[in-house]
């Protein structure tokens, strides 16, 4: 049974756009479109759609209020966020509100579809679990004798490890510090929320160093060492692309955990052979999604 979506964007263009992409790709079916976030949050109530695409900047109320409108009321939708503003801080709060993935306008064609692809298979993946869970659940009372071996639970560098070495950064020093930073964030009541960067690094550096001074250093060191790591992870992924373009690795970390411009960018400069050693990566968006991962992964 194909996937449902809803639309909300106050662009018609955009919306046509997104529909057209939606329906001649096979990604799914457009249940119905809307303009505003008012008469999205009664589309979406009143469609229950599999996946919403939601634009971040609408006159009557914004995406993170629509979405969150939607959540209180019991919404249960996967939300994709649409919008051509470059605020990191808007966009961290776009991932605090639950959405999946986020994608830039203009509208990228090849962006739009890796993205919904992605969203179709975690998708899928939920329901396949949750069919499971259901299953044992009702095979739960006819149980006899001894009771099974439970499995031993994943540690947290247990899932974050395949993540860095799929992305080529299992060997940075980075990757010692992006593993301290998920083992404290899992371990906040609030893990949905993700609190300032130099908080973390702060954080961090105390596991590190005891002295103030030295901890204030460290801060910056674990910054530094964020960035490479990143860097390394994103280039990684730019030339899996370049060879590839559908490669599992490329399809699923890329547009994931960076944004996808700047994935373009780097695919550019290899391409050309111009690398110039500098590489923009967003170290509180790679972070984030690697929590909600994480989660997902009910460690």
């Amino acid at each position: 049974m194909p996937l449902s979506f809803c639309i909300v964007d106050d662009d018609r263009s955009a919306r046509r756009m997104l529909q057209h992409i939606i329906e001649d790709s096979g990604l799914g079916e457009v249940a119905g479109t809307a303009e505003g976030g008012q008469e999205g949050v009664r589309l979406i109530l009143e469609e229950s759609p599999d996946i919403v695409l939601m634009d971040l900047l609408m006159p009557d109320q914004d995406g993170i209020e629509t979405i969150r409108s939607l959540q209180a009321q019991g919404c249960k939708s996967k939300f994709v966020m649409i919008s051509q503003i470059e605020n990191q801080d808007m966009v961290g709060r776009a991932y605090e509100s639950g959405i999946e993935f986020f994608i830039r306008k203009p509208i990228n064609r090849i962006e739009v579809e890796t993205v919904l692809r992605r969203v179709n298979e975690r998708y899928a993946m939920s329901r396949y679990l949750d069919e499971i869970k259901s299953s044992l659940e009702k095979l739960e009372g006819l149980q006899f004798g001894a009771a099974p071996a439970i499995p031993a639970r994943r540690t947290v560098k247990d899932a974050v490890q395949p993540i860095l070495m799929n992305m080529g950064m299992i060997g940075e020093s980075g990757g010692r510090d992006i593993l301290a930073i998920m083992e404290i964030l899992m371990e906040r009541e609030d893990t949905g929320t993700l609190p300032p960067l130099k908080e973390l690094y702060e954080t961090v550096a105390a596991r590190y160093k005891d002295n103030k001074s030295d901890i204030a250093k460290e801060m910056k060191a674990i910054e530094q060492r964020l960035r490479r790591a990143l860097a390394t992870g994103l280039t990684h992924l730019a030339s899996i692309g370049l060879t590839d373009y559908s490669h599992p690795k490329f399809e699923y970390y890329a547009p994931l955990y960076f944004d996808f411009e700047d994935v373009r960018a780097k695919m550019k400069e290899i391409e050309q052979g111009r690398e110039s050693g500098k590489t923009k990566v967003n170290i509180r968006k790679f972070l984030q999604v690697m929590v909600l991962e994480l989660q997902e992964g009910r460690l």
